[in-house]
C-alpha cells in the first residue's frame, strides 16, 4: 500500500511540473504572437490545449508502462520468494508453527500436523497453550520474542503417540517493514541426540574408570595395609591405642572417598543443576585423582586463592566429570616426575579454574581440533573426552580455553559463571 502511494505521488508531481512548464512556455509564446498577428494568436490558443493533452497522454503512458513493468517484476519476484518460502515451510524437517501476537495459530506445516495429530484447518485460530503445556519460563521466552529477539530453549513435549520427547524450540519474530506481525515457533526433536550424548558420556565414564582402576587399587591397598597392621597389633596387645584408632579412621575415610567417587562416576544420573561449592567439588576430584598421580610418580598441587565460598549452579557429577577428564589428560601428557598445578579464583563474576602441566604440549594445528568428536592423537584414545567437556561447559554457559607449546606443557583455563544471589 505504501509503495502504491509513492508511485501515485510521483506521477502526480510529474504531471504538475509538466503542466506548470507548459503554461509558462505557451503563455510566453502567446504574448509574443499577440503583438505580431492576432489570428495566429487565436489559432495557437485554440490548439495548445489539444497539444497539451497529447503530450501529457504520451508522458503518462510511458510513465505508467515503466512503473507497471517494475511492479510486475516486483510481483514476479515476490511470487518466487513466496514459493520458496512455502517450499521451505512445507518441506521443513522441523515442526513449524506460525503464531500471531496473541499466541494463536495462523498456520502449521505438515511436520507439525504429525506432531500435534491434527490438520492445519482444525488448528487455525486456536491458542497454542490449548495444544501444548507451556510453563511460566516458556511464556517469558515468548514475551522476549515479541520484543524482536530470537529465542532458543529446550522443553519436554508429549507427541500424539503420548511419547515424551525432548524438543529444541526456537521463537523467531516475523518482522515486515519494521513491523512485528507474529512469531515462528520451530520445534526440533533432539530426543535421539540426547540419548546418544548420554551413551557417549557413559562410555567415556567407563573408559575413565578402566583407566583409573589400577591406580585406585594401588591407592586403596596402602591404607588397607596400614589397617591390617594396626588390627594385628591390637590383637596381639589386646589394647586399643587412641592414636592408632585415629589414624585408622582417617585411612577408612580416604578409602570411602575414593571408592564412593569411583561408584558415583559409573552411575547414570539425571542432570540437575544445584547450588554447589566449587572448591569442595574440586577438592573431592583432587583427592580422587591423587591416587593416579601418586601411582605415576607425578606431583600434583592445588591452590585456592579465595577465602569466601565459590558458588556456581551446576550438576555435581557433570562438574566432577569435567575436572577428571582435564586432569586425566594432563596426567597422560606428563612423564614421571612431572608436575600438575591446579588453581581456583574469582575473576569478573566468573569462577576461574586453571589446570597447568609441564607435559609434552601440543602443536598449533592440534589446538584447532580440540573438542572435535573422535579426534585424538593418543594410541588408545577415543577422542570424545574433550567433546564431552565442551558440552558440559556449554550447558554451564561457561568457556574453556587451551594454551599449549610443544615440549613445554599445556594450560587449560575454565571459566564458569558464579551463581547469582537473589
Amino acid at each position: 500500500m505504501n509503495h502504491s502511494h509513492k508511485v501515485a505521488g510521483k506521477i502526480a508531481i510529474i504531471y504538475m511540473i509538466t503542466g506548470a512548464i507548459w503554461i509558462f512556455v505557451t503563455d510566453y509564446i502567446s504574448m509574443s504572437q499577440a503583438k505580431e498577428n492576432v489570428q495566429t494568436y487565436a489559432m495557437f490558443q485554440h490548439s495548445k490545449g489539444w497539444v497539451y493533452i497529447l503530450i501529457t497522454g504520451v508522458i503518462l503512458y510511458l510513465i505508467t508502462r515503466y512503473w507497471t513493468g517494475k511492479m510486475l517484476d516486483s510481483q514476479r519476484e515476490f511470487n518466487l520468494k513466496d514459493e520458496q518460502y512455502q517450499s521451505l515451510f512445507k518441506h521443513n524437517p522441523d515442526s513449524v508453527l506460525e503464531l500471531d501476537l496473541e499466541g494463536r495459530i495462523v498456520s502449521i506445516n505438515p511436520k507439525a500436523e504429525t506432531l500435534l495429530g491434527a490438520q492445519s484447518e482444525t488448528l487455525k485460530g486456536k491458542h497454542v497453550e490449548h495444544l501444548i503445556h507451556v510453563s511460566e519460563s516458556e511464556r517469558r521466552y515468548f514475551a522476549r520474542s515479541l520484543e524482536g529477539e530470537a529465542v532458543k530453549f529446550e522443553m519436554n513435549l508429549q507427541n500424539v503417540m503420548e511419547e515424551e520427547r525432548i524438543m529444541r524450540v526456537t521463537f523467531l519474530p516475523i518482522i515486515v517493514h519494521k513491523e512485528l506481525l507474529g512469531i515462528y515457533a520451530i520445534f526440533r526433536d533432539i530426543t535421539d541426540l540426547r540419548r546418544e550424548e548420554e551413551l557417549m558420556l557413559m562410555s567415556e565414564k567407563l573408559s575413565v574408570i578402566g583407566h583409573l582402576s589400577a591406580a585406585v587399587a594401588h591407592e586403596i591397598r596402602n591404607p588397607l595395609t596400614s589397617l591390617k597392621g594396626f588390627v594385628q597389633l591390637m590383637d596381639m596387645t589386646k589394647e586399643v591405642n587412641p592414636l592408632h584408632t585415629d589414624i585408622m579412621l582417617k585411612e577408612i575415610d580416604r578409602i570411602h572417598i575414593i571408592s564412593s567417587e569411583l561408584l558415583v562416576l559409573g552411575k547414570k544420573q539425571d542432570v540437575i543443576f544445584h547450588l554447589l561449592d566449587l572448591e569442595e567439588c574440586l577438592m573431592e576430584v583432587y583427592t580422587f585423582m591423587k591416587a593416579e598421580t601418586n601411582f605415576n610418580s607425578i606431583e600434583m598441587n592445588i591452590e585456592v586463592k579465595e577465602t569466601c565460598p565459590v558458588s556456581v549452579m551446576a550438576d555435581s557429577m557433570e562438574l566432577k566429570q569435567l575436572f577428571i577428564n582435564i586432569i586425566k589428560n594432563s596426567i597422560e601428557a606428563v612423564s614421571e616426575n612431572g608436575k600438575i598445578d591446579i588453581s581456583l579464583q574469582i575473576m569478573d563474576e566468573h569462577a576461574l579454574v586453571i589446570v597447568r602441566d609441564n607435559g609434552i604440549g601440543m602443536e598449533p594445528e592440534r589446538l584447532e581440533h580440540i573438542g572435535e568428536p573422535f579426534y585424538s592423537l593418543k594410541e588408545k584414545g577415543t577422542g570424545i573426552g574433550l567433546t564431552i567437556c565442551q558440552k558440559i561447559i556449554h550447558r554451564l554457559k561457561g568457556e574453556m580455553r587451551f594454551e599449549s607449546e610443544k615440549h613445554k606443557g599445556t594450560t587449560v583455563t575454565i571459566r564458569i559463571p558464579l551463581a547469582t544471589t537473589l
